[in-house]
Order: structure tokens, then sequence, then C-alpha cells
């Protein structure tokens, strides 16, 4: 059986946290379940591209935009099914074993019937601030089916296809994924993903700030309007 995962990253100027990410998944390439790997870059000036042609990834690129870009990668993308990760983010040991269980139990290869599958968020990070976080990610995740793109995100190529792809928007492009392919599951596998903007933002400042972007977009705010205003 030919290898079914595409992983699809997007990336501007991500050479300093981008090798960790590639490394955790050289168990997926050891176990035969990795078919290909994407780089979706934005107009990367560092050393990105040079990483990424280092690891014989396929690299896309196009205007630097996070929905833009991860559509440009999944549109590229041969495997039965796509893990989306951020270039900040490291999967955890076992990710590749719990990944293929989860894809074997759909009961069919190109998982029809699922909506989507994410990751047990954590930080790079100790302290109780980034347990708590983390830990409302989750809870988010779990209660309300909305992971963000740093929990990572496995889909086949049938339900991404169905639910009509990544929308070409600056932000939230994550969010109107998930709301667009329904059921999802947690899967048994943790993705530690950067705490840099938390720190320099201080933590409470920062989580509250997602949480008001979040629900001005569930409200209809412009997505090109939140994501100017989040970037001050």
């Amino acid at each position: 059986m030919p290898a079914r995962i595409s992983i699809i990253i997007p990336t501007l100027n991500g050479a300093t946290t981008l090798p960790r990410c590639l490394g955790a998944l050289i168990e997926g390439l050891a176990s035969g379940l990795i078919r290909e790997l994407i780089v979706s870059d934005g107009g990367s000036k560092d050393a990105t591209l040079a990483i990424a042609d280092a690891a014989g990834a396929v690299v896309v690129h196009g205007v630097a935009s996070r929905g833009g870009q991860l559509g440009r990668g999944c549109a590229a993308a041969r495997g039965q099914w796509l893990l989306i990760l951020h270039a900040d983010t490291v999967l955890a040991p076992g990710w590749a074993q719990v990944v293929e269980d989860h894809i074997n139990s759909t009961g069919a290869d190109a998982g029809a019937d699922t909506g989507g599958a994410w990751f047990r968020l954590a930080f790079d990070a100790p302290g109780v601030m980034a347990r708590l976080v983390a830990g409302w990610a989750n809870l988010r995740a779990s209660l309300f089916g909305l992971p963000y793109g740093d929990q990572g995100l496995l889909v086949s190529q049938q339900a991404y296809q169905r639910a009509g792809g990544y929308p070409d928007q600056p932000l939230m492009e994550d969010v109107a994924l998930v709301r667009a392919l329904g059921r999802l599951t947690a899967l048994p596998a943790e993705a530690r993903t950067s705490a840099a903007r938390y720190q320099r933002d201080g933590w409470l400042r920062r989580g509250a700030r997602n949480m008001w972007t979040l629900a001005r977009y569930l409200g209809g705010a412009d997505p090109e309007v939140l994501a100017a205003q989040y970037r001050r």
C-alpha cells in the first residue's frame, strides 16, 4: 500500500523553528506513512527554503496569507490524507502510530465519513499559565469543535474537498475549515507549539486577545480587518 499522508506546512521566515518540526516527522517516514512533504512559503527571506529543500520538500510559492498558503499546499497534495502543521509545532514521539490507528479506524482509506482530527496542544514552556492556556485550547476544541491550526489537523482528501478547503484569508482560516468539516476527533498525541508570542505579549493579554478575535470572527467580522488589528 502506498504511503497515505501528505504533510503541509505553511512558512514565512520559519528557519528557527522549522528544523524541529521536520525532525519530529522522521518516524512517519520510517513507518512508511508519509507520501510527501509540502512547504507552502509566503516569501521567506531567511534560510527557510534551504531547510525545506534539504528535507526533500515540495515547495509551493505564493503571497503571504495563511489561508492562501494552506490552500495552495493542499491543492498540490497527492496523499489520501492531509496532515497540516504549523512550522513552530513539534509532534510528540508516537504520533505516527496514533495517526495510523485513526486512519485504520475509519474503515476506509479515504476517510469519507470523518470530519477530521486534531492533536492535544501543549507549549514548549514551563509554568502554570502555559498549562492553563493549553488546557483551555483543548477544552475549546473538545466542547465546541474549534481547534486552532497550532493543534494540527488530520483530514482526508475527500472530507477536505467536501468542506470546500481553506478560504484565502489571512486569519481564522483554520476556524473556517473546521466549522465546515463538522465532526472532529481528538487524537491521543501531543502537538507542542512555540510559546514565544505568549511570552512576548503576556499569557493573559495574548489569550484574551485571541478569544476576542475569535468572538468577533464568529460574529461576522471581516478577517482582513481582524488580521490588520491583530498584527498591531
